[in-house]
């Protein structure tokens, strides 16, 4: 295993479940004065778009984050695309979690493998409990249309359905053409301009994801300039990166709808002795921080830590160099 630096961690955990075609999360933990933060750009994105995520960690690690207005944050249970038995079992063992997000539009999947899984949640959340989707951007307008008429159904009135289509334009026609809400996630961390959504109208709510937007005051400002209600979400974070979710979640003067920042639970491990767990479907406004001993145990392999330094050169250069 790699022994890194004191002040840098190159880590590596397995996920629970198949998630997004991930079947490990990695990245880097960075320390200074303020304590640690997280850089875990996913693969797909390049030095430019990772640029934000490394503003973010070195927010958390140098600058902290502003006072919180509430001491716990109200989270869903997030369940990837797996039977219905596994699902409810997901949200049965969720710490009392009475939302969910369901995935769905997974490939090689049918319109009856979701219906399955949103019966399973539904029936395991109970009464009063709320069921959100997401689609990642796979569907096409009349699809989407279609899909969400059928998944409302299933799913006894869906909260809202998260970027059902991938462009801006899409998200507006849909949101035109169905009563379920439309949530915009990609359509905002991967723009280059996040306010095309509220002009457009293509969008209820929107999803703000720390890292991928550049850090918790950016995120802050963020919601401050569109207008419209907000929902924190996580990156698939270590306990470490979702702390600046909560952080985020915590200081927001609203917060209408649970975060999706109970994805430790996806995690087979953690860098933290304590993560950030829901308790009575509620994350507490912490800060976990690393020790020794788990540092150790999720240390990435030599091949994928010097992959990690080498990114985490380029970034900085690029943005030494202004590009």
């Amino acid at each position: 295993m790699t022994t890194a630096a004191p002040d840098v961690h190159v880590y590596r955990v397995g996920l629970r479940t198949r998630f997004r075609g991930l079947t490990a999360r990695d990245g880097v933990l960075v320390r200074g004065d303020a304590g640690w933060g997280e850089f875990s750009p996913f693969w797909d994105y390049d030095v430019d778009e990772s640029r934000a995520w490394w503003r973010a960690a070195r927010e958390a690690a140098d600058e902290g984050w502003p006072a919180p207005v509430r001491d716990r944050v109200p989270v869903n249970v997030t369940v990837p695309a797996v039977d219905g038995a596994t699902a409810r079992a997901i949200v049965e063992r969720s710490g009392g979690c009475r939302t969910a997000k369901v995935k769905v539009a997974e490939p090689g999947q049918t319109v009856d493998d979701e219906v399955e899984r949103l019966e399973a949640v539904r029936d395991a959340l109970g009464p009063g409990g709320r069921i959100r989707v997401d689609a990642n951007g796979a569907w096409d307008v009349d699809e989407a249309v279609t899909r969400l008429a059928v998944l409302d159904r299933a799913a006894g009135g869906l909260e809202y359905a998260e970027q059902p289509c991938r462009t801006v334009e899409e998200l507006a026609r849909v949101r035109r053409r169905t009563p379920v809400p439309v949530a915009a996630d990609e359509s905002v961390r991967r723009a280059e301009d996040p306010l095309a959504v509220v002009r457009a109208e293509a969008a209820d709510v929107v999803v703000l994801k720390v890292q991928p937007l550049g850090g918790v005051r950016a995120c802050l400002r963020l919601a401050e300039q569109v207008g419209l209600p907000v929902v924190v979400s996580s990156a698939l974070e270590s306990s470490v990166g979702l702390a600046a979710g909560v952080a985020l979640a915590a200081a927001l003067p609203d917060l209408p709808y649970a975060a999706g920042l109970a994805t430790a639970q996806l995690l087979s491990a953690d860098v933290v002795p304590d993560p950030l767990l829901p308790v009575d479907g509620a994350l507490p406004v912490r800060r976990p921080q690393p020790d020794a001993a788990h540092l150790a145990a999720t240390a990435a392999d030599d091949g994928l830590a010097r992959r990690w330094h080498e990114r985490v050169r380029a970034v900085t250069a690029a943005r030494a160099a202004g590009a």
